[in-house]
């Protein structure tokens, strides 16, 4: 199987994204820590944008990844997190195929 990493850029509304980041801390984060799953998370503000949020993220798999949006806690951060954003993410899915210090 294939790891697989995501670049996601959300948009937080102007002045909000301090707001995206507490409820992404109190939904995502410890579950992210769990994730086995996830070998790599980078949670990021964009340094020319302050409304700009960049996550990198690696997985063992593309089902793995799946399985962490589909999972019933999902639904309830999109919810409070929602009216935050200024629009959908920008998502892009790759496929690793050089990491330093990792297997890939």
């Amino acid at each position: 199987m294939n790891k697989v990493a995501l670049f996601i850029k959300h948009r937080a509304l102007p002045g909000k994204r301090d707001e995206v980041r507490r409820i992404w801390e109190q939904h995502l984060k410890p579950r992210v820590v769990a994730n086995h799953a996830h070998e790599a998370y980078f949670y990021c503000y964009d340094d020319n944008d302050p409304d700009t949020i960049c996550v990198f993220q690696q997985y063992v798999d593309l089902a793995s990844s799946q399985e962490f949006l589909e999972a019933p806690w999902y639904a309830a951060y999109l919810n409070e997190v929602s009216p935050f954003l200024a629009g959908q993410p920008e998502i892009s899915l790759a496929t690793p195929v050089w990491v330093k210090g990792a297997v890939v």
